[in-house]
């Protein structure tokens, strides 16, 4: 006799803390799966609250709050509809657990805790919860689901013991960030787990931008012969009925539609705008305002707000200063009008010299040197937080990882700002997404088609303005150079001697490493930002301010 399935894998975008937020998208989410005749609803990681929790979930009255809104969503299900697996926080017996419920026929028929907790990267679960014993089988209506939790499927044990005591089909929720080949990976982890335990799998994970991290869909599911059943999309959110069937041999997802899945450049960018658009929309920010200053960082960063959130919600302004040149001027205005934003200017000259003169006789007898430099940049940043002030805007900070990793960039000036969309980007990254944009408009993006960013901006020497006949690389090697030095440094952690056998002389490397190593306070003061490498300034990388070592090859 044949046995029939159906689950509903619901994709989502949960708003973290928002439990009653989170149950109505539940509500409405199992309404949907019922109109698709769905038996199970899954949802994805710690769902109810949001993922990831951080220190929140350690709050009592958060735990009851959580658990008061599954137990009435599981009252609900007493209405014959579909079955709900529900991520969420659970305390049993005094402790903490990272859990999934199902939720049926009017109660909370069965949990199960998360066993592997990560505790490296952007993970500190061994903070927060205690690891669960080896997990069973959960009993639905007659099929013997294994619910592994996110990283329990990373190593082996958690899916064997699960095939073991008689799992039929494993079912994933997820809370997976996004990194630029965080795909692969994944995929490969899979095919790991279907290939020891000749079960099919099927992959939920999270959709949306929270703080820093951004995590981005893509769920799937792998047939016991490997094969892709059906690919959900990366960057929207979807819910996707799955039909399965046994026939004596093993249960089988029937095909589904399988959507490409975004990769490169692409990926990269999609991520950097969901990332943004979720940091203003789910802080309640009305808008962004960001300094156009006629380079590339603040042209890719005003088409990722115009992308994020629509040429109506993006301001941008100039703030010129004697050192600007006609150049610069032409190009941030063109760029302003080639995404249809709100472009003014605010000359910077009265607030800087009005600086000179109250500081003159302090500074008397002694030369013109970055100090003076600064002073322009913080007026600027002064300026664009009164905007945000007066009129209610975030900031929007224009830094790119390059610049930050080295400390070039100024403290209450150019890293003021609530969020940086280009924190983890190169420079050479930077321009190389500038000349995607141009060529395509990723899907979900708001902004206009074509080119947005004048070329003029991609080709010119990159400057900081604040000095006659100033030039980036005065000061900083070319940037092809320097991103590969600061690759090896924070991604690779590579000795000085390792990076010279890629052809950098010591000391250029040495150099760059003891820049690295004394912008770190800088760091720690600087905005969020998306985080799409697998090193990021922040959860990833956690450096010590006080810090006197160096090597020396």
């Amino acid at each position: 006799m044949t046995r029939t399935l159906k689950i509903a894998m619901a994709q989502l975008n949960p708003v973290l803390g928002d439990i009653a937020g989170n149950a109505e998208l539940v509500r409405s989410t199992r309404a949907k799966a019922a109109a698709m005749n769905a038996d199970l609803v899954l949802f994805s990681e710690l769902f109810i609250t949001g993922y990831p929790t951080e220190d929140l979930v350690l709050k009592p009255a958060f735990q009851r709050a959580a658990r008061a809104a599954v137990e009435t969503l599981a009252a609900e299900t007493s209405d014959g509809g579909p079955a709900v697996l529900l991520g969420t926080p659970w305390v049993d017996d005094g402790k903490l657990y990272n859990a999934i419920a199902l939720l049926d026929q009017g109660q909370v028929r069965t949990v199960r805790f998360k066993v592997d907790l990560p505790n490296y990267g952007v993970f500190d679960e061994k903070r927060l919860f205690e690891p669960g014993p080896m997990p069973g089988p959960v009993e639905f209506r007659g099929v013997r689901l294994g619910v592994p939790i996110c990283e329990d499927i990373w190593n082996e044990e958690v899916c064997e013991c699960l095939e073991e005591t008689g799992a039929e089909i494993l079912i994933v929720p997820n809370g997976s960030p996004y990194d630029f080949d965080k795909q692969d990976v994944r995929l490969n982890i899979v095919v790991g787990r279907v290939t020891e335990t000749g079960l099919p799998l099927a992959y939920l994970n999270q959709l949306g931008g929270q703080d820093e991290l951004v995590f981005d869909g893509a769920s799937f599911v792998l047939n016991a012969d490997c094969t892709l059943a059906l690919q959900m999309p990366a960057w929207q959110e979807s819910i996707t009925l799955t039909s399965w069937e046994e026939d004596g041999n093993g249960w089988v997802c029937e095909p589904g539609e399988v959507v490409p899945v975004e990769e490169g450049l692409e990926s990269i960018y999609s991520a950097c705008v969901l990332g943004l658009r979720d940091y203003v929309n789910k802080n309640r920010f009305p808008s962004v305002v960001l300094g156009m200053s006629g380079g590339i960082d603040s042209a890719i960063c005003a088409a990722m707000a115009t992308d994020a959130l629509g040429a109506d919600r993006v301001h941008c302004v100039m703030l010129p200063y004697r050192y600007t040149s006609e150049d610069s001027l032409t190009d941030a205005r063109e760029c302003a009008a080639a995404l249809g934003v709100r472009y003014d200017i605010v000359p910077i000259s009265d607030p800087v010299e009005g600086f000179d003169t109250a500081l003159s006789k302090m500074f008397e007898g002694r030369e013109p040197d970055v100090t003076e430099e600064n002073i322009q940049s913080r007026v600027r940043g002064s300026i664009l937080m009164a905007i945000s002030n007066k009129f209610g805007p975030m900031v929007v900070t224009t830094g790119n990882k390059s610049e930050v990793s080295v400390g070039y960039a100024t403290l209450y000036g150019d890293m003021n700002g609530g969020f940086n969309p280009i924190k983890d980007l190169y420079k050479t990254q930077v321009f190389d997404l500038a000349g995607f944009r141009n060529q395509k408009r990723p899907k979900g993006c708001l902004g206009p088609e074509g080119r947005v960013i004048p070329e003029n901006i991609i080709i010119k020497p990159p400057t900081a303005e604040l000095r006659e006949g100033q030039k980036d690389e005065d000061s900083l090697p070319p940037y092809d150079k320097l991103d590969d030095i600061l690759a090896c440094l924070i991604e690779d952690e590579l000795s000085v001697s390792e990076i010279m056998a890629r052809g950098h002389e010591k000391e250029t490397v040495e150099r760059i490493q003891h820049l690295l190593y004394i912008a770190e306070y800088k760091r720690r003061q600087a905005a969020p930002g998306v985080k799409v490498s697998d090193r990021n300034f922040g959860r990833d990388r956690r450096y010590p301010i006080t810090n006197a070592y160096r090597d020396r090859g």
